[in-house]
């Protein structure tokens, strides 16, 4: 199954393959069966946000190999535009989906980021260990907050995954932060996948509660993320992404109609 048999739906100026989870994983597993690497992308309301008006988000887009819409706002989105996104992909769900897969073939994983005080990476993949058989773990690095502020413990991270050759690997230290990372890597490991994972890795690790799979498929995680990180998530979401949600929704009917006047 090869990247190139999913078409993208737009939405706000970002194209979005229309692909299942199940899928995603396929693509990957035969990638690497081939000794493709690739990187995968999972924008957000949020994301989708910032590439209206960063560059480096935009670039960073234009750089996956597979961009899955992780977020409901964007599926509906697509459904009101007449392109509909077949279902939400989300990058905590993709960090199980992704190690059975790998699992299945003996491959590695490598997993970065989870709270350094509690070693949240190695707890993590452990876990992914544990629930997956056959998966194997190259390596596991929780770096402290602010390392990437100094060179030198940044490139001696970039330089334990490279020497690792992880099949896959896992980086959860938020956007944009992780896809900086993946773009450092990527020319050292050029038969590796990557992912940006947020969050994900904490849920893993138990040290952060993934909201029920009831608020997920209804659009409601957000709400939950807002009552346990209220701090550092009510301005983002309050002030920013739930303004711009609303705007895209609202867009999504003219979508709709400058489809059909294309195809006529």
């Amino acid at each position: 199954m090869s990247i190139e048999a999913f078409d993208r739906v737009e939405l706000d100026g970002t194209g979005i393959d229309r692909i299942t989870e199940a899928e995603v994983v396929a693509v990957v597993r035969e990638a690497l069966s081939a000794g493709r690497g690739g990187r995968i992308i999972t924008p957000n309301i949020d994301i989708l946000r910032r590439a209206q008006r960063e560059s480096e988000a935009r670039e960073h887009l234009a750089d996956a190999d597979l961009i899955v819409a992780d977020g409901m706002p964007l599926i509906w989105a697509s459904r009101l535009g007449g392109t509909p996104l077949p279902e939400r992909v989300a990058g905590s769900s993709l960090i199980w989906s992704l190690s059975a897969g790998l699992g299945l073939d003996a491959r590695s994983i490598f997993v970065i980021g989870g709270d350094p005080d509690n070693d949240g990476a190695a707890k993590a993949a452990d876990r992914l260990a544990a629930e997956n058989p056959g998966l194997k773990i190259a390596g596991t690095i929780c770096p402290d907050f602010g390392f990437e502020k100094d060179p030198g413990a940044y490139a001696e991270v970039c330089a334990k995954v490279a020497d690792a050759e992880p099949d896959l690997v896992f980086v959860g230290l938020g956007f944009p932060k992780q896809e900086r990372m993946i773009v450092k890597l990527k020319p050292l490991l050029p038969t590796s996948w990557f992912i940006g994972c947020g969050a994900a890795v904490n849920f893993v690790a138990g040290d952060v509660e993934r909201a029920p799979r009831w608020m997920q498929r209804t659009g409601l995680e957000w709400a939950h993320r807002l009552g346990t990180e209220p701090r550092r998530l009510a301005g983002r979401y309050l002030r920013h992404d739930a303004p711009y949600a609303l705007r895209l929704l609202a867009q999504a009917p003219a979508q709709r109609a400058l489809n059909r006047t294309r195809v006529l």
